[in-house]
């Protein structure tokens, strides 16, 4: 049976080759490019190309407040060498959604992670497994995160929970960096209330 393309499909396929890369292009030498796909997902619209940036800065910072988290690096270091099929990988992503429950979150922290797997990989010199990490983990998205980001009304509907889980990050920050952090989020929740309603419109 023939997948019947969605705009959710499309934003969640462009925005984790976007998260992806981001991670491979901060952490990796220009002299080593790795890129993440050659196939270009073409968007339909200006605001599909809004949301995705906006949800790539959102991602990335969620993701941010794990880059420190020790317990995470060892599970990702500890299933590098064991990364060669998709049911090795699905391993390590079911461990995001091991309770069962999909929330934005999780979604965006699964993004993330895909993207942190995408450098460690090229970091053991294996930068061929960047393309199975991405089939793998779109796979994933597409048969079991899909559905459920359809009925809670699209990507477009992700702004807010990911913008409260923004907020509680930052409330464990200090003050003055937090302060900044808030003016940052402001600009970003207000690019999707503008986002939100430039939808509406059509």
């Amino acid at each position: 049976m023939a997948c019947v393309e969605t705009s959710d499909d499309r934003v969640g396929e462009v925005l984790l080759k976007r998260v992806m890369q981001e991670q491979l292009d901060e952490v990796l030498s220009s002299e080593v490019p790795v890129v993440v796909s050659t196939e270009t997902q073409e968007l339909e619209s200006e605001q599909e190309q809004k949301m995705v940036l906006q949800l790539a800065v959102m991602i990335r910072t969620i993701g941010d407040a794990f880059k420190e988290n020790r317990e995470l690096d060892d599970v990702i270091d500890g299933m590098v060498g064991q990364m060669t099929s998709k049911p090795s990988y699905w391993k390590l992503v079911e461990k995001v959604f091991e309770d069962g429950q999909i929330t934005w979150e999780r979604i965006a922290v699964l993004f993330y992670v895909a993207g942190r797997i995408a450098v460690k990989v090229v970091i053991a010199n294996l930068p061929e497994l960047v393309k199975d990490i991405l089939k793998w983990t779109l796979e994933y998205f597409r048969g079991k995160l899909l559905d459920w980001i359809q009925k809670h009304g699209g990507w477009m509907n992700s702004f807010a929970e990911l913008a409260r889980v923004q907020v509680e990050r930052i409330s464990s920050m200090s003050a003055r960096s937090s302060g900044l952090i808030l003016v940052f989020l402001g600009g970003v929740i207000m690019g999707s209330v503008i986002t939100w309603k430039l939808a509406r419109r059509t």
